[in-house]
């Protein structure tokens, strides 16, 4: 792992640019180690958005790297990296404090790092919905950690409490939310194309010169399903030292469902066998539309010198949208702030999720068993089957053309989404959810119900199969963090005592000391 991270630290192609330049990876954790679990996992987890949740089996990366000309060096240069390895994918707020740390440390070295590692724990663990001030080295910086109850698309901004800090705090408008204006200028055209891609779960390239580029476009596109969480693996940079390499290069079977950020000319080699490979040149900035690329067969990509294109064969089930360039075009000729274009383009792409898992949810809600469908002294019902018939049959009265005005082919892209790792990973968290909220109701059930009248005709099996149902059901709920009210919880262990002290006293001392 630490050889994966010192290559993925670095450039992997010929860099002749000098100065600073910032991106991040995200890596994969060898087996041993799973075990190793942080306390507050389950907590944050429960009210991080999905999207925001701290990953079990990955690490994040983010690196601050510099070359500068040093004659005292054998090659002529200084090249150094500074890296923070994180579960967490606080993209803003890492690369912001590295900025903050990097030029520090390359000029004072390991005291520094020393002595910012001992502000840093300090630092209070990131809560959902809470605003945190984070000092280091003489700076605050101020942050939001946004919670899963956060309005979808809200501005976090202005949800922060502006305290009395002196000095004045560096306040990060968001945690995580990239310029995605900026990351997109090349491809503003393609936006319904490769929203489609990443809703499907398809394998993609994404061919960069650097690995900043690289890295934000990979993290932008994985960020355009919000609030849907994008369920394939994703590498913002990757290197060929990676030990994934044979994996994904091998042509013995078909490229995994993956977004692949590269910069090593080598890949156009390699991965030419992938359906779908994003060639992007350096983002520039400018007062106009930046040129626009181009959609080209994969027959194209064959030369070294390959132009910028988006290489497909695919065909977009929805037509574009064009009122969407519409507005960035009247934003760019009114020189709009690119955080203001960034927005329109979130609120587009998250309007466009949305109208899409919306019928999704409305079916998936109707599966759950009604309420009083539920007794005490029975098992709960179980959640209907999703059937994917009867869901294609909802969307002729309450489908996405409700909320969108997109035309095309809507249900063709169900179709397709239904075989995606992402409907896979939607379905699972909603059935989970449902699972837990039925256990809960069950739990009230049981709270409300008459349990010393159930008794009176019961035998001593049946009571104690009873107490240590119930007492299996208390244990569950609290290890699961179920949605139930600690009341609830009290009352139910009240219960067990209460049912305990009814039966003879030898079985009550087996059932007290288990």
């Amino acid at each position: 792992q630490k050889t994966s991270i010192c290559y993925l630290s670095f450039p992997d192609s010929y860099s002749g640019g000098l100065g600073d330049t910032q991106f991040s990876f995200r890596l994969r954790q060898s087996g041993g180690q799973r075990a190793t679990h942080y306390e507050d996992d389950g907590e944050y987890n429960r009210e991080a958005p999905l999207t925001l949740q701290r990953e079990a089996a990955h690490y994040f990366g983010y690196v601050y790297f510099r070359q500068v000309k040093d004659s005292s060096m054998k090659r002529g240069y200084f090249q150094k990296s500074l890296v923070l390895v994180s579960r967490l994918p606080y993209v803003n707020l890492f690369q912001s404090l590295l900025q903050l740390i990097a030029p520090e440390y390359f000029d004072k070295l390991e005291p520094c790092l020393e002595a910012v590692c001992n502000e840093i724990d300090q630092w209070p663990p990131p809560v959902p919905g809470q605003t945190l001030n984070l000092p280091v080295m003489g700076v605050v910086i101020q942050v939001r950690i946004p919670s899963r109850v956060d309005k979808p698309g809200s501005s976090p901004v202005k949800q922060f409490n502006q305290e009395n800090l002196l000095p004045a705090p560096l306040v990060l408008p968001s945690i995580h939310e990239l310029d995605l204006f900026r990351c997109f200028q090349p491809v503003l055209i393609h936006i319904q194309m490769l929203w489609e891609l990443m809703l499907l779960g398809e394998p993609i390239v994404v061919m960069a010169p650097s690995p900043t580029v690289s890295s934000e476009m990979v993290l932008a596109l994985t960020s355009c399903l919000a609030p849907l969480k994008y369920c394939c693996d994703y590498r913002p940079y990757f290197t060929i030292h990676d030990s994934e390499f044979k994996e994904y290069t091998t042509r013995t079977q078909a490229p995994p469902n993956i977004v692949v950020g590269v910069t090593n000319p080598f890949f156009i080699k390699t991965l030419q066998h992938w359906p779908h490979i994003l060639r992007v040149g350096e983002l520039r900035m400018s007062g106009d539309l930046p040129k626009q690329v181009k959609v080209k067969k994969l027959n194209k990509l064959r030369t070294l010198d390959t132009k910028p294109g988006i290489y497909t064969s695919y065909k977009t089930f929805l037509h574009k949208d064009k009122t969407l360039i519409k507005r960035l075009l009247k934003g760019i000729q009114r020189k709009r702030p690119s955080e203001v274009q960034s927005a329109l383009l979130r609120r587009h792409l998250l309007e466009l999720t949305q109208s899409f898992i919306i019928p999704l949810e409305h079916y998936i809600a109707s599966l759950m068993p009604l309420q009083r469908a539920i007794t005490p002294w029975k098992n709960p019902p179980q959640i209907r089957p999703f059937r994917q018939e009867d869901f294609m049959k909802t969307l002729e009265h309450a489908g996405p053309q409700l909320t969108c005005v997109l035309k095309g082919d809507w249900l063709g892209l169900y179709r397709r989404f239904f075989k995606s790792p992402n409907f896979d990973g939607w379905y699972r968290q909603r059935h989970k959810e449902m699972t837990q909220k039925l256990e809960a109701l069950h739990l009230e059930a049981i709270c409300d119900a008459n349990i010393v009248a159930w008794m009176k005709d019961k035998s001593e099996v049946e009571i104690v199969d009873l107490v240590l149902k119930l007492r299996e059901k208390l244990v569950r709920a609290r290890c699961q963090h179920l949605p139930v009210k600690e009341e609830t919880l009290q009352r139910v262990a009240l219960y067990i005592d209460t049912v305990i002290g009814s039966l003879p006293e030898d079985l009550q001392a087996v059932l007290r000391h288990p």
